[in-house]
């Protein structure tokens, strides 16, 4: 299948249009212990370039301490409003009474399964004033995020969430990660940068021979600025319990971004690899 041609996202960053540019974002800091163990390595030892909190999590705090720690590292807001599996929960920053088509008959989000229910009844304004919390509490705890992106949520389900979260974008000087052809044409048609590409989710790779497949991706990595959203995480007993069937997957994402493989394929290759900070800066300035 033919790659998309690439917008004028290398131009605006200053780079030749033949470059070859990747932001390696891991996703889901603050799920749980063995997520942040996992992307504090990524982004310190491996090839993560930038992070991404979801506040709502009870591991958030933990996380936002070490950013604290760590000013170096970009991250952005991981924008919550929905729970992955059947015992491990969170819910809205946002009182529940403000915000009911949030919350299920728990109080908590509704989990993925529930999605298509979610979007039938979900109020924007609520959903709105949530992610404006959760980006407020960031913005409280003195830290300097650089983007927006989302968990888990199917945009194309409801294309009415993708303009709430680019109205917040902008409202908040950040930049935005952009999934499916017309919202990337549309948004660089703004002259705003952004991913050339649909992003990369490792977590619809599998486990079998990822890393063959991680090293084939990046041989095979268009001119233009692509995506990869990584899910590392430590396969141990805490993340078996919450994520039976995910714990592997996260373990072999880890793997690969600490691997000398992938350090050698990147340098040979001639990749360059980004975070967030340069499209914050164009986004700031349109």
């Amino acid at each position: 299948m033919t790659q998309p041609r690439p917008g004028n996202t290398n131009h605006l960053l200053g780079y030749p249009a033949d470059a070859r540019l990747l932001i390696i974002n891991a996703d889901d800091l603050g799920m749980c212990h063995a997520t942040n163990a996992a992307i504090f390595r990524a982004l310190t030892d491996g090839i993560a370039t930038s992070t991404t909190l979801m506040v709502p999590c009870p591991w958030a705090r933990h996380a936002i301490h070490w950013l604290r720690e760590h000013p170096d590292i970009r991250f952005g807001v991981h924008l919550t409003a929905l729970c992955d599996g059947p015992d491990y929960r969170w819910g809205p920053l946002t009182p529940r009474e403000r915000v009911p088509s949030l919350v299920d008959e728990s109080g908590c989000f509704y989990r993925f399964e529930r999605m298509a229910e979610f979007l039938a009844q979900v109020r924007l304004d609520e959903l709105e004033a949530e992610f404006r919390a959760q980006i407020e509490t960031v913005l409280a705890a003195g830290l300097a995020p650089t983007h927006l992106d989302w968990h888990a949520l199917r945009i194309a389900m409801k294309p009415a969430l993708f303009d709430v979260m680019f109205t917040l974008a902008r409202a908040y000087g950040l930049a935005l990660r952009v999934r499916e052809r017309p919202l990337i044409a549309r948004v660089q048609r703004q002259g705003l940068p952004v991913n050339d590409y649909d992003f990369l989710d490792s977590y619809l790779l599998g486990t079998a021979d990822k890393s063959a497949r991680f090293a084939h991706l990046l041989r095979d990595l268009p001119p233009g600025l692509s995506e990869w959203a990584v899910h590392p995480g430590l396969d141990d007993g805490e993340l078996r319990a919450i994520e039976p069937g995910g714990a592997a997957l996260r373990q072999a994402d880890l793997d690969f971004l600490l691997s000398a493989a992938a350090r050698t394929i990147i340098a040979h290759e001639g990749i360059t690899l980004l975070n967030y900070q340069p499209l914050q800066e164009i986004w700031r300035s349109q």
